[in-house]
């Protein structure tokens, strides 16, 4: 172990800062397992797989406004891994509870800032509990940490565990990495210099286009600067601190995919009507009126390539505001209305735009922070993730992973965070809420899976052939 500090990054420091007793920053998840496994093998998937990553051996000092990463001397897997059982028969009720509770409990800072709770008596198999600060990394970049530590048949090939051995001992010190990233700014640089020349070269007016794009990026952060709060539902209020979690029983990814095709759009289209669908029905049955101009989520964006392996952890990812539109009752004519404002935000910077604002607040002092977080949180009522997950089943320590669900935290004023993650030829759907918010979690799973089969039934029905001839 090392007792030399080693900076934060400016973008990991803000999302360090924006931990809060009433929205702790915390990516959770839970891994739900066919069969029990044993607790030695747990360790030494964790120590080959988990471990090979210096950030999760390494405490958190902060000196002043700066934040560093330590190793620390007194680590202990012990610390960070804990057995628990659920009483009895207990069943899917009582594990939400469980997740709930320790979801609002924050993490030790003394210690290396990850938690794992494996959970005995669960659907004949068990559960595996994962809480991890998101100062370390962004989701995506954990969810395939975790994915990791699973493998494709129920035994390890010999392949993965070398690559992985190799992976550990590539642990570099501080001074190779400062080298290491000075050779790679140095060459980013001259390969930005010689792209540059070359697009001059073969497309005169290529700085037109770059002075496009700067211009671009200027007039998205002036929208995201001047955009109207939020308005006045119950999914805002006073936040608590105490969260409830629940999630839904899959959708078929093939029916979504078919939903999706009959419509001329997106998976992710399809997805973001069906959320929105589910929070119409949320208003509809508690008696409010419905925004006329929508709401909005924040919805993160990956910077970082996703068929590049993650070497090393921290944040690299933007957020998009994205326009949801509650007001629209009908399933086409809303699937219509996601689709233009996505296809909109794929044009814009707003992702870059956000990273930069982070990369910025993380540099200045606590205060300011503060304050821009307030104003942005504004701007949105929920945190909406969409992550990829495997395509077939994985095992982790020899036992089938069944069901998957994960969460990113909401930050500043916002108490609603929705997750979907697709699995084995599933969609997961999950949700958690502040006690706070008016808002039964268990309501807006079932109100998923009826916005879904409004929008299949009537997709498949014919019905965008319909409106399409209107249109015309």
């Amino acid at each position: 172990m090392s007792s030399e500090l080693t900076p934060m990054s400016s973008v990991d420091h803000a999302w360090l800062r924006m931990d809060s007793p009433e929205n702790p920053m915390m990516i959770s998840g839970v891994l739900m397992l066919e069969q029990p496994i044993a607790l030695d093998r747990l360790k030494r998937i964790l120590d080959e797989r988990f471990l090979c990553f210096r950030r999760f051996r390494q405490r958190i000092v902060e000196r002043g406004d700066k934040a560093y990463w330590q190793d620390d001397p007194l680590f202990d897997i012990d610390n960070h891994l804990h057995r628990i059982a659920l009483p009895g028969t207990a069943g899917k009720a009582e594990l939400e509870a469980l997740v709930s509770d320790l979801n609002s409990t924050a993490l030790d800072f003394r210690r290396p800032l990850w938690q794992m709770h494996y959970i005995d008596h669960y659907n004949g198999g068990c559960a595996l509990l994962i809480r991890i600060h998101h100062c370390i990394a962004d989701g995506i970049s954990l969810v395939r940490v975790l994915l990791s530590m699973t493998d494709k048949t129920p035994e390890p090939t010999l392949n993965k565990v070398r690559r992985l051995r190799k992976q550990r001992t590539g642990d570099t010190s501080l001074l190779r990495q400062v080298l290491h990233r000075a050779v790679d700014n140095t060459l980013l640089a001259a390969g930005q210099a010689r792209f540059l020349l070359q697009s001059i070269r073969q497309e005169p007016n290529y700085p037109l286009k770059l002075a496009t794009a700067a211009g671009g990026v200027a007039m998205d952060l002036a929208k995201l600067g001047f955009a109207p709060f939020e308005p006045k539902t119950n999914l805002k209020a006073s936040l608590s601190g105490r969260k409830q979690v629940a999630w839904a029983e899959p959708l078929d990814l093939a029916e979504v995919k078919a939903c999706a095709k009959a419509l001329g759009g997106t998976v992710n289209d399809v997805l973001l009507c069906v959320t929105t669908g589910a929070l119409n029905r949320h208003f509809h049955a508690c008696g409010e009126e419905i925004p006329e101009c929508g709401i909005r989520v924040a919805v993160p964006f990956n910077l970082r390539p996703l068929d590049q392996p993650i070497d090393t952890l921290g944040n690299r990812f933007g957020l998009v505001l994205v326009s949801l539109p509650v007001e629209i009752a009908d399933p086409v004519m809303c699937f219509r209305q996601v689709q233009e404002n996505m296809n909109s935000l794929k044009r814009s910077y707003q992702a870059q735009v956000t990273y930069s604002l982070l990369d910025l607040f993380g540099r200045g002092p606590d205060v300011l922070e503060r304050r821009a977080l307030a104003l942005l949180s504004n701007k949105a009522s929920a945190v909406l993730t969409n992550v990829p997950g495997p395509k077939n089943a994985v095992y982790l320590a020899g036992s089938k992973l069944v069901q998957p669900m994960f969460w990113v935290p909401q930050s500043g004023n916002i108490g609603i965070g929705m997750s979907i993650f697709s699995y084995d030829g599933t969609v997961q759907f999950g949700i958690t809420v502040d006690k706070a918010i008016h808002a039964d979690p268990h309501a807006v799973m079932d109100y998923f899976r009826e916005s879904f089969k409004t929008l299949s039934h009537a997709a498949l029905a014919g019905r965008p052939q319909a409106v399409k001839r209107q249109a015309s």
